[in-house]
């Protein structure tokens, strides 16, 4: 890049475009992470742009990072950011257009434990409950909330599933995902009575055939068309709000982190719950049972104890 410091203004912009596009063809990730990738450095460049940065030094991948804190952006998303400037400049260090003055520099320092909280068992309950299931929205709107509580999927997971993906196995109804950076339905979660009445309920309902997707959009512009991630996480903030739940620490994530508790709290092993998860480490299903014995164990209640027996 340093040898962008006599170009013209529009000669640098193409030229910063046709390096990102470069090291994006470069890149053995999916496409969804590769426009991840050039959002995010799009934005880097255009912020040394501003500053008439043309040759960056660790100093300015600093200052970068603290802008980026600046704008309140939270630890996941500024980690996000530094994971992209650090690639690309690994890369640029690789074809030696320019040394790695990003290596070792290190995103948001992220809370431990997550960010949102499960729901209470009678909590769920009270969710479900709430919904009117005479009308084709409320059984879609059950089915799928019964569904990421009962089984702990992402709402991608949901939103990529098709009708042809239940199926038996073992005697058993289950249900064939694409999990988290899969590129295909090759993991599988179990569909008891309680998530697969709901959902044989919606799709009859519903007239679904098997080549369709297993949730979809009511609203007159997207209708038939397949449910996406967006629609499930309003859907899910409106449907608590409905029964007053209402903060920033209870969303359609949380039906997952429901879903683990519940499943460790109703005698679960850790390797039981990980499978659940499909976790690729077992640490971090290991911090729901460390938020569970945290709370069951609590030394608080200890030292209210003696408090009380000296009053």
């Amino acid at each position: 890049m340093n040898e962008l410091a006599t170009v013209p203004q529009t000669s640098i912009e193409k030229r910063l475009e046709s390096l990102i596009d470069a090291f994006l063809c470069s890149q053995d990730v999916r496409e969804n992470t590769k426009e991840v990738y050039r959002k995010q450095l799009k934005q880097f460049m255009g912020w040394m742009q501003e500053r008439g940065i043309a040759e960056p030094t660790r100093e300015d991948i600093l200052a970068y990072r603290e802008s980026l804190k600046a704008r309140g952006l939270n630890a996941s998303s500024i980690k996000g950011y530094m994971v992209a400037v650090r690639v690309f400049f690994t890369w640029a260090e690789s074809i030696r257009c320019y040394p790695n003055v990003a290596k070792n520099i290190k995103g948001g320092k992220q809370a431990r434990g997550f960010r949102k909280d499960p729901l209470t068992i009678e909590q769920a309950r009270e969710l479900l409950k709430s919904i009117d299931r005479s009308t084709l929205e409320g059984k879609r709107d059950f089915a799928f909330l019964s569904l990421l509580i009962g089984t702990g999927l992402r709402t991608i997971e949901v939103t990529r599933a098709d009708v042809a993906d239940i199926s038996q196995q073992g005697g058993e109804a289950v249900l064939y995902v694409q999990g988290k950076g899969r590129d295909e339905k090759d993991e599988l979660v179990v569909l008891t009575a309680q998530t697969l009445k709901p959902l044989r309920e919606y799709l009859q309902a519903r007239k679904a055939e098997e080549g369709e997707p297993l949730f979809t959009s009511l609203s007159h512009r997207n209708s038939n068309e397949r449910l996406n991630t967006k629609t499930i996480r309003r859907v899910v903030k409106e449907r608590l709000r409905g029964i007053g739940l209402d903060s920033k620490r209870l969303s359609a994530h949380s039906l997952r982190h429901t879903a683990l508790t519940l499943a460790l709290k109703g005698g679960a092993t850790l390797q039981e719950a990980q499978r659940l998860a499909r976790h690729s480490s077992i640490n971090t299903t290991l911090i729901y049972t460390h938020d569970i014995d945290r709370i069951k164990q609590a030394p608080e209640r200890k030292i209210a104890a003696l408090l009380l027996a000296t009053v």
